[in-house]
């Protein structure tokens, strides 16, 4: 074999190895359940799925939290408590500390402040905090991670540790504003008008991949919203690099990084 061949074949196996290993390094931990409170059972379907992110949107209403996506929806048996706060503390519970037994991986819970950042944001810390071995990093490792998206605050820094934030794919922020940033995230459409079948352009392609990469260089991961949601979207995005998967189809998505 010539030296032209052996370097070539030596070059497609670097490919091979380094694409097969991008790849794998999804699993249900990179799913983000958009809108979760919109399916059949909030956080009981992504959770069982073992979703890395899952996605809630409240409302303050008559001194209480209430998660629905507009005010007119609120409920009095939607609370954040009853849908969200309590079935993860008895998951904590049940699993030793732990949101899933047999692995070390947690997961975060992404608050959509519909409501003013206050009292919004005031009062669902004082809920956490009542859970601080299910919520709070210093007292548990494994805590699940709450992050404020929506209405954020501009003093991020006045708050606790106990909450961190979603900031704005394409936004600079400086060096105190990012220790409390744990990912960014960005509306698919303002990079691209791809439908999520056949080729993408390959300049929109371009500035996906220049967000994904300002994101990365940061130390943080990334989510765009408003995506295409379906396999060739989801292969597409994951081969860009995008840490976590926005869907509206938890189960599909699941089981669809589960085979591959």
């Amino acid at each position: 074999m010539t030296r032209k061949r052996v370097f070539l074949l030596s070059v497609t196996l670097c490919c091979l190895t380094a694409c097969s290993g991008a790849a794998s390094r999804y699993s249900a931990i990179n799913g983000h359940s958009h809108n979760d409170y919109k399916n059949e059972a909030p956080f009981r379907i992504a959770y069982e799925r073992r979703f890395g992110s899952i996605e809630t949107d409240i409302w303050v209403s008559s001194g209480g939290l209430y998660v629905a996506h507009y005010e007119n929806e609120i409920r009095p048996e939607r609370t954040l408590d009853a849908l969200y706060i309590e079935p993860i503390a008895e998951a904590f519970r049940r699993n030793g500390g732990a949101p899933w037994k047999g692995d070390t991986d947690s997961f975060q819970l992404l608050v959509d402040l519909k409501s003013p950042a206050e009292p919004a944001l005031s009062m669902l810390i004082a809920r956490l905090s009542r859970y601080p071995e299910v919520f709070d990093a210093r007292v548990n490792r494994r805590a699940v991670r709450v992050v404020i998206t929506g209405n954020r605050p501009v003093d991020m820094d006045k708050y606790p540790d106990i909450v961190s934030f979603d900031g704005e794919s394409g936004r600079e922020y400086d060096k105190a504003q990012l220790k409390r940033i744990a990912l960014f995230s960005g509306d698919f459409r303002r990079f691209s008008s791809w439908s999520g079948t056949g080729p993408m352009a390959a300049d929109e392609k371009l500035r996906v991949r220049k967000a994904v990469d300002s994101a990365h260089a940061l130390k943080k991961k990334i989510r765009f919203w408003n995506a295409p949601d379906g396999p060739e979207a989801w292969e597409r995005l994951m081969d860009m690099g995008v840490d976590l998967i926005n869907t509206d189809r938890v189960a599909e998505l699941a089981d669809y990084l589960n085979r591959r």
